[in-house]
């Protein structure tokens, strides 16, 4: 049995965890946890669908202090290992202080809706094409942007830059992010990403998401897993309309640029992908309907 951490070490370790928890999901959590028997499994469920909880949970799994040979990537694993006073221990000191205002929370409901969708997308697909690990794929999905709220509570104009980075029709859509604060949604979410301790691959994963299919093949060592990540998230972006929720755009340009070489890469045609989107449509994928979904996705 993996050894636990203290209050301190937990209180110390959720320092610099910036992207606050949904507040409904803070409510349910809090509901839950108010029951005379809390049920851990209603709370993992809950965890699997917020960036920040999840990624904390993460966090503190993957330390030193319960002395796992390998990190993982299951956060209802990470959950289940961690215990029922552990689990309400970091969900308490999530807890939101003080409020977001109206601006705030329309962005951040457009951020954890996407995150969500992408997360629950991005399984699916992995399950249907039997070519990735769903777990892998579900905290790629849910991950992939969490630089985006971290930028967003530091630019104020940040917003409005990301949106007319979904309009470049050519070009890297973080290159205008770099020409203005000289950084990136892709890297601040790889740094993330690495402070909660998810695997190595999906960081990088993270880092390069915006990158072309050639230059997160590129360099040695075998990518083939990685290459494979990447075009199951960049389908699971388009599919769920990214460009439109997060950039208000009516048209994925980057999605132009790297269909092709995404679909090669997987052995599909541009049928075979149409067909994919329309099987996840009438199943309540690339939406808002998780019904039946979450619980085949995370476990």
């Amino acid at each position: 049995m993996p050894n636990h951490a203290s209050a301190d070490e937990i209180e110390k370790q959720l320092q610099g965890i910036k992207i606050p928890p949904q507040p409904q999901i803070m409510v349910d959590l809090h509901m839950e946890q108010a029951k005379p028997e809390p049920d851990l499994e209603v709370i993992a469920d809950l965890i699997c669908q917020d960036v920040g909880l999840s990624g904390s949970m993460l966090k503190i799994v993957n330390s030193a202090s319960y002395g796992l040979a390998e990190p993982i990537a299951s956060i209802r694993q990470a959950v289940m290992l961690m215990g029922m006073d552990q689990a309400i221990t970091i969900i308490n000191g999530l807890a939101i202080k003080g409020e977001m205002s109206d601006e705030n929370i329309a962005f951040m409901n457009r951020f954890w809706d996407s995150a969500m969708d992408v997360a629950m997308t991005t399984t699916g697909l992995a399950r249907s094409l039997s070519i990735s690990s769903p777990e892998d794929a579900y905290t790629l999905g849910l991950f992939h942007n969490c630089g985006v709220p971290l930028l967003y509570r530091r630019f104020k104009n940040y917003e409005a830059i990301a949106q007319q980075a979904y309009a470049y029709k050519s070009g890297r859509l973080i290159d205008l992010e770099n020409q203005t604060f000289r950084t990136n949604h892709a890297v601040a979410g790889y740094y993330t990403a690495r402070s909660w301790r998810v695997p190595d691959l999906i960081c990088e994963v993270i880092a390069e998401h915006h990158n072309s299919l050639s230059q997160v093949c590129a360099g040695s060592g075998d990518t083939s897993e990685k290459a494979t990540l990447f075009c199951l998230l960049k389908m699971a972006e388009h599919i769920c309309r990214c460009y439109q929720v997060i950039g208000q755009q009516s048209h994925d340009y980057e999605w132009e640029e790297l269909e092709e070489p995404v679909l090669q890469h997987l052995g599909l045609s541009a049928y075979d992908f149409q067909n994919l989107q329309d099987q996840f449509a009438e199943s309540g994928y690339g939406g808002s309907n998780y019904d039946g979904l979450t619980d085949s996705a995370i476990n």
